[in-house]
Parts: C-alpha cells; structure tokens; sequence
C-alpha cells in the first residue's frame, strides 16, 4: 500500500442495515435462469416493509416469462453504490423466492410508485422475498463516519 491509498477493509452488514442500503439504492441486477442457464437484467426496484423486493418488468421479457402464473422461482437481486475511484461503498445480495404479483389493486400501486426507468412498457409486476439477505461495506480504517459512508 503507498502512502496515497487509504487502509481498506471489507465489514459484513447486518440484515437491517443491509436492506435499508438496497432500499436507498435506484436500481439493481436481478439474477434468474433462462434457458437452464443464470441471466443478469438490470431493473429498478423498491423494498416493501423490509421483507419484499418489487420490480416491474414488460410482459414479454425473460424474467417475466420464467416467473409465470402461481409458481415461484429462485432468484437473487444485487444492487452497489461502490466508487470506482475511491473502491469505497457497499453491496447488497437478497435471495429468495419470485412471484408474479397478480392482486389488480396491488399491480396498480406499484404502477404508481414505481417508475420504470426505460422508455419501455412495464406491466408485470414480480415480488422477491429477502430470504437471505448479505451485504457488505468496503470502509476506509482512517476514516470515523463508516455508517456514513457511501
């Protein structure tokens, strides 16, 4: 280490705190099988009561089409805020059981306060439950503010 880069370490973050970053963060990568194979989407979300992850998705897409009707799938949502200059911030992983919203009252709340953030249709609706949620935060030593930091 030169005299220029701060000391860094990674620190575990407890559920709580964890969930209250993904909640804080405007978007994220949701993981999901397609073809038998892992597939990465990028998708805005919002976190319900901290237990549910909601994203919106168009109707034809892959994610929709692998999280069809009543049956529920493993999938596992990512989102960061990490400074790629400063290599400082946090990472937030939930796993867990999707499911297609399919309440009509619940589908048009969503609709109203989750903004899509493509210029696209977006008129399914997936719930994600946090069963379990890791979360890191990359902290500089030198510094006292950590809860702080990005």
């Amino acid at each position: 280490m030169n005299d220029t880069e701060p000391d860094r370490r990674v620190i575990d973050l407890d559920r709580d705190d964890a969930l209250r970053l993904l909640a804080s963060a405007p978007f994220g990568r949701i993981v999901f099988m397609r073809d038998a194979l892992p597939a990465v989407r990028p998708v805005n979300h919002l976190v319900e009561g901290d237990e549910t992850v909601i994203v919106r998705t168009g109707i034809t897409s892959k994610l929709t089409t692998s999280v069809r009707g009543n049956s529920a799938v493993v999938v596992t949502y990512q989102a960061d805020d990490i400074d790629p200059i400063g290599r400082l911030g946090w990472s937030v992983t939930v796993t867990g059981l999707a499911r297609p919203v399919t309440d009509r009252a619940r589908i048009a709340h969503y609709e109203r306060i989750l903004t899509p953030w493509v210029d696209k249709t977006m008129d399914s609706v997936i719930e994600i439950e946090t069963t379990i949620v890791a979360g890191i935060r990359l902290i500089d030593c030198t510094r006292t503010d950590h809860h702080h930091a990005p």
